[in-house]
């Protein structure tokens, strides 16, 4: 198999001041680490291989600084990365449902953007299939950002610093959705979380021991849950229902929604454990408090309909102290090392 790693560039910029008038910006020099999608070894090859989207530094400080802009909302207050917050992989901490404009309540839970480039459906309900079209409903989603697309390239357009920027990572200062959502895409898709305790683990590294009730755990989970979850990427991307009750307010059909056929009722896309215990709540639409509760249902709490998954349908057999030590393992995906990386901050932190 080609070794699929996408060269990027690690030279030293240096500082430059761009002025726009009295505005004036730095541009982040930090360009010792390389720009690039490196394949974890023993992982498949990814689904979004940069392959039409030549990965730069200057494409890819783009993309950051887009991500974190608040111009992209009807009211410039929410920004992509007000919901995927980096502390928490890229999720929503302690929010149930995404937050937008206004402060309206949106009606899915905002999962972690770790590991993008292997995904090939992105939602809840699998409704976009290439990374670079990712950020389109967001933005226009009267309960999130609340932007038509037109009026949010105007606003970028007009921004003399970002024609600096575009210049510097296309070749000219053309701006539109295109080189916009090709920038996004670079930076959304070398987030890779392949360093925690389970990952050094499996390396048989430094740092990587599991205890007692952590090593049972991998092997209870491998029993129970990896046929869904399936390492390393903890998730085989699939739509399944695992057995929630529909809600009373607010049902959501799931897949069924995108594809318009019944037997994908309830359905949504196989969520990834990776940095887990620090994405709370869980579940589509963050009923889910802890990771306890979350096992919980999978032993007690399934609601059988005709489209429940034949894996949950009857339930898990665990013990409490399976339980336990579920929990145990799933606490070793967390990666301090991505959620701390400086690449990934928004500009200026």
């Amino acid at each position: 198999m080609k070794k699929a790693i996408i060269s990027g560039i690690c030279i030293l910029l240096p500082l430059v001041i761009w002025t726009a008038g009295c505005k004036k910006e730095t541009i982040d020099p930090r360009t010792w680490e390389p720009v690039a999608l490196n394949v974890p070894k023993g992982w498949p090859e990814p689904a979004y291989t940069f392959a039409n989207n030549k990965l730069t530094w200057e494409g890819f400080t783009l993309g950051r600084k887009l991500f974190y802009d608040v111009r992209f909302s009807r009211d410039s207050t929410v920004s992509c990365g007000s919901c995927h917050q980096q502390f928490a992989s890229f999720a929503h901490a302690g929010h149930d449902l995404s937050h937008g404009v206004d402060d309206r309540l949106g009606t899915r839970n905002s999962p972690s953007l770790a590991n993008m480039a292997w995904h090939s459906s992105f939602f809840w309900d699998g409704g976009v299939n290439n990374l670079e079209n990712q950020p389109i409903n967001p933005i226009q989603n009267p309960l999130e950002m609340d932007l038509p697309i037109t009026e949010a390239v105007n606003r970028i357009a007009a921004d003399a610093v970002y024609k600096a920027h575009f210049k510097r990572a296309f070749g000219d200062e053309t701006i539109n959705s295109q080189r916009i959502f090709k920038a996004m895409a670079q930076f959304m898709g070398i987030m890779v979380s392949a360093d925690s305790r389970y990952d050094k683990h499996e390396r048989n590294e430094t740092g990587g021991t599991f205890d007692t009730h952590e090593e049972r755990g991998l092997t209870l989970f491998r029993q129970h849950c990896a046929a869904c979850h399936k390492e390393p990427l903890f998730s085989d991307f699939s739509f399944r229902n695992n057995g929630l009750a529909p809600a009373i307010v607010m049902t959501d059909s799931g897949r069924a929604r995108i594809t318009g056929d019944m037997a994908d009722m309830y359905k949504f896309k196989v969520p990834s454990l990776r940095n887990i215990a620090i994405t709370q709540p869980y579940m589509h639409d963050g009923r889910v408090r802890t990771l306890e509760d979350a096992v919980e249902h999978y032993r007690t709490g399934v609601y059988a309909t005709v489209t429940t998954d034949p894996l949950v349908k009857d339930g898990i057999n665990l013990t409490d102290d399976d339980k336990k030590d579920i929990v145990a393992f799933l606490k070793t995906l967390t990666d301090s090392t991505f959620i701390n990386n400086p690449l990934f901050a928004e500009p200026g932190q």
